[in-house]
């Protein structure tokens, strides 16, 4: 069973950046899918970036590109969101995740899931 935990979140004012970091236990299989989400008060979960780990292939909801950038590190078995440009939309309950659905943003795709880390972004 893999675990996922997160760290990193914290108060920003808008316009400066933040990284979330997620460590990823022991996966059992080679190629999956990591990916960020996140879920302001009152709203729905969304994906925000996702990293195939066989080849590196990221996918980014349209809301962050340009902004947001996710990567993995193998060695240390970490998951990273380096957050710029920060604006007080952004602020939510950020998670980190783990699938096997290629590309995916969607919750359904995702079966482990971090306990989450809180992102506030002040204007």
């Amino acid at each position: 069973q893999v675990q996922l935990v997160e760290s990193g979140g914290g108060s920003v004012q808008a316009g400066g950046s933040l990284r979330l970091s997620c460590v990823v236990s022991h996966h059992a299989h080679s190629r999956y899918c990591l990916a960020w989400f996140r879920q302001a008060p009152g709203m729905e979960r969304e994906g925000v970036a996702s990293v195939y780990t066989a080849t590196g292939y990221t996918t980014y909801t349209d809301s962050v590109k340009g902004r947001f950038t996710i990567s993995k590190d193998n060695t240390k078995n970490t998951l990273y969101l380096q957050m710029n440009s920060l604006k007080p939309e952004d602020t939510a309950m950020y998670y980190c995740a783990a699938g096997y659905r290629y590309a995916s943003l969607r919750i359904a795709d995702y079966g482990a899931w971090g306990q989450g880390t809180q992102v506030t972004v002040s204007s």
